[in-house]
């Protein structure tokens, strides 16, 4: 039962890294441009905010799963 529940909260854990990969990407190619339209700003804020949800969600996870000796 603890592998089964071990390996669904890894397997979270590496969704939450690769979302928040992908909200970083997302944003660093908004940054690259001059300048940014209202609907990017908009973007840009809803990217930086669900990023950090990202980051937490991760830590919290982490802190749940049992250290590997």
């Amino acid at each position: 039962m603890d592998e089964i529940q071990d390996s669904t909260l890894s397997a979270e854990i590496d969704r939450l890294h690769a979302e928040h990969r992908n909200y970083a990407q997302r944003l660093e190619e908004l940054l690259q441009k001059p300048y940014l339209s209202t609907e990017e700003q908009i973007e840009e804020v809803k990217l930086k905010k669900l990023k950090l949800h990202a980051k937490d969600m991760i830590f919290a996870l982490e802190r749940r799963q049992p250290l590997v000796a």
